[in-house]
């Protein structure tokens, strides 16, 4: 049976939806809504004035993502109206349309009853205050683009003035600064560079400082062998196409060789001095092999020398001199070969201890037959997670390239049996990341040395960005740190890099709002490992949610054409995912020999992309298709 109007007129049957029923849940949501912001009173009042509004739509959009809308969203696209998937900028003001037509169809009039502290934001309010926000962070959007690009600064350019002004030239909006690496005379000096171009080129730049926090690496390896490797160039038949270049240089005035060496070799200055053009110098390498070179070039520096075998130089290598012309010889000791750097070869079913003092780990040791006689060991820079591991529970390292499940835990030690490694094997080296997803640990965002960082960003910096940030505790400490250090307040950027910031996201952006400005950035590369390489799409997407609705700025980060900027040619996958980046208001790219011709393929996809695409909105341009 059709439904009644309240005049006892029977409603229009519109595609079988009962127009009463989708009244009156509607209805019922938007009760919830309003009444929301009465409980968590504490979560309006506190927050700055410029986010009071974006507050109390974040409430109205949690409690509406508190129950499951999707037989709702189909009911309400079958009638052609909103289906509420838009509706994270301006929450209440989308129900209120709908109610508005819904009202109109039952032919009843409607006048939405609210307290007189709720002001409804309606579109357009939501995007002004989200453009609003982003402009104060990130600072003022390019002509050709909204979204703003941030480039991570390599240590060259505090040296280098043209690596920033090709940077800001080619598009970047925010120059970030890594509190891990270098130190506060060379971010001085980036800082300094980034005015001057600024300056020269008339073009505005955020500067970003990222604190390092708490990161759990692996701790340092012995030392590998002492040994140079020196070996021709072969075809695929092992024919000789290129001899070996190896640059000698005095080894107490080494000098770096002038175009690229298969190897260096620091030799005494005297001996080298009497090196002619044509002479011959021989050896006994490392197998005993007997190994000749002839010098081909003499310099001021140093000199160069070939050879078409392969040869393996160890310190205590006699190099003898045979002089072609006078017929004499003398020879030399090679005494100065750094250690190569070692590592820690594992595969699936290995045993791997990680130890909670600072010695130097090492490669497990076998016997002649090729059997375990001691597990390799690696220490980790934070000792106190020791506390809180247990077993059963799961351990990667180096980003998720190797992984395992904790089988035991002493005092000192964890044995942790590898699960996850390439087929063919992988090596894992010191002062790589480690993520215990599973485990309770607690550990602070803030270190010693943020601290003492941070006296420097918040006197150059505008913006600076929490670290590891899993707790609304977490970024207070840091609100109270940057009073503590005076009048200029820096902008706050929340990492979003481990699963319990995912699952604290909504408490830290109430905290961090607080603060005149702020963001976040959803910080991929540790994220996956934590939440799942499977769930990042999901995580990803929740996270830009939840921060639209609180018209807070996201930041899109790690490895965002990761291999242009370091090897030059793109991955046709990577492209696809910078593509994305244009649901965010900012996105990141890492250091790399190529990062300029990332930044202006970047800058090009997303001066595209923005015309197709607005966060979650189909942005529905003039398709040339369509004219076929």
């Amino acid at each position: 049976m059709s439904p009644t109007t309240h005049t006892g007129k029977k409603l229009p049957d519109v595609h079988g939806i009962d127009l009463e029923r989708l009244l009156a849940e509607l209805t019922a949501i938007r009760a919830e809504l309003v009444a929301v912001p009465d409980s968590p009173r504490h979560c309006l009042d506190e927050v700055h004035a410029n986010y009071r509004k974006s507050a109390r739509n974040l409430l109205h959009y949690l409690a509406l993502r508190r129950r499951d809308l999707r037989p709702l969203q189909l009911r309400l696209a079958a009638l052609g109206l909103s289906s509420i998937g838009r509706a994270e900028s301006h929450v209440l003001a989308t129900i209120d349309a709908i109610l508005q037509v819904l009202h109109r169809l039952v032919k009843r009039p409607w006048h939405p009853s609210l307290s007189p502290e709720t002001e409804v934001i309606d579109f357009m309010d939501g995007q002004r205050l989200l453009a609003e926000h982003t402009e104060s962070l990130l600072g003022p959007a390019s002509p050709e683009r909204g979204v703003r690009i941030m480039v991570t600064m390599p240590s060259e350019a505090a040296d280098d003035y043209t690596i920033i002004e090709n940077l800001l030239q080619q598009g970047m909006n925010c120059m970030r600064i890594n509190c891990a690496h270098d130190e506060p005379t060379r971010w001085l000096q980036m800082i300094d560079n980034l005015k001057r171009a600024e300056r020269s080129l008339g073009l505005p730049c955020k500067v970003v400082m990222d604190l390092a926090g708490p990161k759990l690496r692996t701790g340092p390896l012995e030392p590998g062998p002492a040994v140079i490797r020196i070996r021709p160039r072969r075809d695929v038949f092992g024919r000789v196409v290129a001899p070996a270049r190896v640059w000698l240089t005095p080894k107490d005035a080494a000098r770096q060789p002038p175009t690229p060496a298969s190897a260096t070799l620091p030799v005494p200055g005297l001996w080298l001095a009497r090196l002619r053009l044509g002479d011959r110098l021989t050896c006994a390498d490392a197998r005993h092999a007997r190994r000749s070179f002839t010098v081909v070039d003499v310099t001021d520096g140093g000199c160069w020398a070939e050879s078409v075998k392969t040869a393996y130089i160890v310190p205590g290598t006699v190099l003898r001199r045979r002089g072609g012309r006078v017929g004499i010889d003398d020879e030399t000791v090679v005494e100065h070969i750094p250690s190569q750097t070692n590592s820690i070869f594992l595969q699936q079913g290995d045993l791997l201890v990680l130890t909670l003092d600072s010695r130097p780990g090492r490669p497990a040791v076998l016997d002649s037959a090729g059997q375990v006689l001691t597990p390799a060991m690696i220490g980790c820079t934070i000792p106190a997670v020791f506390e809180d591991v247990r077993s059963g529970e799961p351990v990667w390292f180096d980003d998720g390239k190797i992984g395992g499940v904790i089988e035991k835990v002493e005092n000192d030690r964890v044995h942790i049996r590898i699960t996850h490694a390439p087929l063919r094997g992988a090596r894992l080296k010191g002062d790589k990341g480690i993520n215990l997803p599973d485990s309770d640990f607690r550990l602070a965002a803030m270190t010693a040395k943020d601290v003492e960082d941070l006296s420097f960003v918040a006197q150059h910096a505008d913006v600076v960005e929490l670290s590891f940030a899993n707790t609304a505790h977490d970024v207070e400490s840091l609100q109270q740190h940057l009073e503590y250090l005076g009048t200029r307040q820096p902008a706050i950027v929340l990492k979003i890099e481990t699963r319990r910031a995912f699952e604290n996201l909504p408490d830290m952006l109430f905290a961090v709002m607080r603060t005149q400005c702020c963001g976040v950035m959803i910080a991929r590369g540790d994220l996956a490992v934590e939440c799942g390489f499977e769930r990042l799409a999901e995580v990803q997407e929740e996270i830009l949610w939840i921060c639209e609705a609180a018209h807070v700025p996201v930041i899109w980060a790690t490895q965002v054409l990761e291999t242009l900027a370091k090897k030059g040619m793109p991955s046709r996958a990577e492209i696809t995912d910078a593509a994305m980046g244009d649901r965010a208001e900012c996105v990141m790219l890492n250091k790399g020999p190529h990062v300029v011709n990332a930044v202006r393929v970047l800058h090009d996809i997303l001066h595209r992309m923005q015309s197709h695409q607005s966060k979650k909105l189909s942005m529905l341009r003039e398709l040339r298709l369509a004219h076929g």
